[in-house]
């Protein structure tokens, strides 16, 4: 069954396993790249995205336009992410003991690294919440204003104002370490 016929009218039975295995492979990673800004670990970035994936398929029912789900799971992974954190659940709850102390880097971080980049990125994890998902999504992710307002249900102007305002607070903090 291809993934239109899975999704045709709001009458028919969706196929939740093809959908979800379908935006697995188109969005899995880049998701888990989205995480990383939110919480400081890569295990914890894969479980936020594991339980984004989980949630679409609860509710792939009630799917009515294929092309909305990316933004539909940025926008689970982002607040995923912000419980996470408001939880105060670290990193270190996701960790064996046989896992490398914190300060090891994994690939994703060898990525990133170089010092003005995990500076940029330090700033960039002080921003408020809004802030740093308009820049992420925007400038990171590439999406356009009306996809990163769609993502996070705000409109254009809040994304711009957003964006602005982070991108200012991002030269004062990078500016005073120069």
């Amino acid at each position: 069954m291809t993934m239109d016929a899975a999704i045709t009218t709001a009458s028919e039975t969706v196929d939740a396993d093809a959908i979800v295995a379908r935006m697995f492979a188109q969005e899995g990673t880049s998701l888990v790249r989205l995480a990383r800004f939110f919480c400081d670990d890569h295990n914890a970035a894969e479980d936020l995205v594991q339980e984004a994936f989980v949630r679409l398929h609860r509710s792939a029912d009630s799917i009515r336009d294929i092309d909305r789900l990316p933004a539909f799971l940025r926008s689970i992974v982002i607040n995923l992410a912000r419980d996470h954190n408001r939880r105060g659940l670290m990193s270190l709850r996701h960790r064996n003991a046989a896992d490398p102390p914190p300060a090891s880097r994994g690939p994703d971080d060898h990525a990133i690294a170089g010092d003005e980049t995990a500076a940029v990125l330090d700033a960039l994890r002080l921003l408020p919440d809004r802030q740093r998902a308009c820049l992420v999504l925007h400038y990171y992710e590439e999406l356009s204003i009306g996809e990163v307002a769609e993502t996070l249900h705000i409109s254009k102007n809040s994304v711009k104002t957003h964006c602005r305002r982070g991108l200012a607070a991002l030269e004062t903090r990078l500016g005073a370490h120069s």
